[in-house]
Parts: structure tokens; sequence; C-alpha cells
């Protein structure tokens, strides 16, 4: 992995890879699972990448990549389909970089890059255990799309990693939601500091070094508020209205969760 870049070829992704595209001029990315065979599992809002079902989606739509008005030989997803699809990996891409999510990086790395949404803290599971959780979520869904605490990203976190946020009233655990509420957090945070130093470096430096902490304890490696829920308890959950989990980072053996042969 790059220091400034997780771009990555085509060739080089395997069945289980987290993958992203930047869009809208690197004002949002969207999140995905490769599950092989040029097919990509994601989350969206009504067929947007991102929804936050105001206004905003208009200029992130109109300022996002071209998209062909041919319909897809490969995808024969319905116009205006939400939820968790499945596309092929040029669709997935509409015309931008692919990228890899990293997982078990340094701390050191993590907090040298700049923007949240391309790495974590966390270990991944076994890609086959991410497939089979991709395929089991196609079928059966992800609950209700949200901006800030299940996107996309969240999506492809839970995909690899079986993790998810027990507390509802929080932001969920994609990185670039809490690079989006981070960024003025710190500023706010850091505005209280400003009596260290008058200097416009040194106030600069104190409120990215309050960013970066913030990311760094939001991270789903370093949370304590997350607990790990086998795929198929998740859909239970999601269909009682039952997914709030009193205990987190309780042990959980993934005996139930059983991959799917890869195609």
């Amino acid at each position: 992995m790059g220091l400034l870049s997780n771009r990555v070829s085509r060739g080089s992704l395997k069945p289980g890879d987290h993958i992203y595209s930047w869009r809208s001029a690197y004002i949002y990315a969207h999140h995905g699972i490769y599950i092989g065979d040029g097919k990509v599992v994601h989350f969206t809002r009504r067929g947007q990448e991102v929804g936050t079902g105001t206004v905003l989606d208009l200029l992130l739509i109109s300022s996002g990549p071209a998209r062909s008005r041919e319909p897809c030989e490969t995808c024969t997803q319905p116009q205006g389909v939400h939820g968790v699809i499945c596309s092929c990996l040029n669709c997935f891409l509409a015309g931008g970089v692919l990228y890899r999510f990293e997982y078990a990086v340094s701390p050191s790395l993590f907090l040298a890059k700049a923007r949240g949404g391309t790495c974590t803290l966390a270990d991944s599971d076994p890609d086959e255990i991410v497939v089979h959780r991709a395929k089991y979520l196609l079928e059966n869904g992800f609950g209700c799309y949200n901006v800030f605490k299940n996107n996309c990203e969240d999506f492809a976190i839970y995909c690899k990693t079986g993790l998810l946020v027990v507390d509802e009233g929080r932001i969920g655990q994609s990185g670039q939601a809490v690079s989006i509420i981070g960024g003025p957090l710190a500023a706010v945070l850091s505005t209280p500091l400003r009596f260290v130093t008058t200097n416009v470096y040194g106030m600069a430096a104190t409120a990215v070094g309050v960013y970066c902490a913030s990311r760094y304890a939001a991270d789903i490696g370093m949370r304590k508020d997350v607990v790990k829920v086998q795929v198929e308890d998740l859909t239970s959950r999601l269909a009682t209205g039952m997914l709030r989990v009193v205990s987190p980072q309780i042990p959980v053996t993934l005996t139930r969760e059983r991959p799917l042969p890869l195609d």
C-alpha cells in the first residue's frame, strides 16, 4: 500500500477485496466488495451511491462521473434499485479509478493518511467469509441506508470484519463519515487552545492534531462500542428490529457463517 494512494490494477484483485472509487472531485468514495468474476456487491440508496435525502444529493450526482446512458449488457439491475446490489466492475467504477481499502495497517500509517475511508487498524476476516457475507446480504439486505450511520463503507467494513456499532445513536464504522464530521469538530475543539499560540501555523497544527486524534479514536479497530455479529444473526435482527446489542467486544465464533464456494 502506498502512503499517498491505495490505487491498484484490476489484475491484482481477488475475491474478498474491499474496493472503492472516488467520486465528485474526491468529495466522497463509493465502496464495495469484489466477489470475483468481475462482480462487485455494494450498498446504495435508491440507486444513488450517496443518499442524504436532501438537496445535497443533486450536487453530488451532478458533480459525479458521467454515466453511459446505454444499458449495461452485464448488469441486469432495474432502474432505481436500492439496497445491496451486484454490479459489474465497470458500472461500479463509473469511469473512476480503482482503489483497495487496506486492513490491519500500522498506527503511524493510519495517521499519515490525510483522509479517512482508505484504511483501518482492524483485522480482516478470511476472504471466503467476506464473500459469504456479501452474497448473503445481497439476498437478505443490510437495513436502511444512512449516510452517517449505515452507508456503503459501513457495509464493506462489516463484510470484511463482521463488526457493527451497537449504539444506534452514534456514528457508524465509516471512516469518510468520521472525516466529514471530524474536520469541523477539530476546528471547534482546537479553538479553546488558541492561547497556546497565536501563530496561524501553530493553530493549524493544533487543529490537524485534534483531527488525527479523533480519526484514530473513531476507527473501527479502536472503538469499544462494536460487537462481532454473525451475518445470519444480523439479518434476523434487522427483520425483527432488534439490531441493538448490549455487550460490545464479545468474541463470537464464525461457525454459522459458512462460506459459499467461489465461482
